[in-house]
């Protein structure tokens, strides 16, 4: 059963055992508002997540984070959430660029 836990959500956790799509569709399909410019296509970096714990648990990285990396518009520890597939329990942070105005994260 995976799980995630936002940590400036207030440590908001997701139970992501029914699915099985990329985490941007999972946190949609939960009922979370998520900055996604492109439609989820990975044509852009608005869904990035910065992971702090459980990078293993994640899938591959794609060819267009792959190409982020290499421009550096992706750290080490980031990835797009529409590109990946959560494995198992994963701690994340959203990006202060990834932020949507009208919710309140936490520190």
């Amino acid at each position: 059963m995976a799980k995630v836990i936002i940590k400036n959500l207030n440590d908001k956790a997701v139970d992501l055992s029914s699915c099985s799509r990329s985490l941007l569709h999972c946190l949609l399909e939960s009922g979370l508002d998520w900055m996604h410019a492109c439609g989820g296509k990975g044509r852009c970096t608005t869904c990035k997540v910065q992971i702090i714990e459980g990078m293993e648990q994640l899938s591959p990285f794609s060819h267009a984070e792959l190409k982020y990396r290499q421009q550096q518009q992706l750290n080490n520890d980031e990835r797009l959430s529409c590109q990946l597939i959560v494995k198992g329990d994963v701690v994340l942070h959203v990006p202060k660029e990834s932020q949507l105005p009208h919710i309140t994260y936490s520190k």
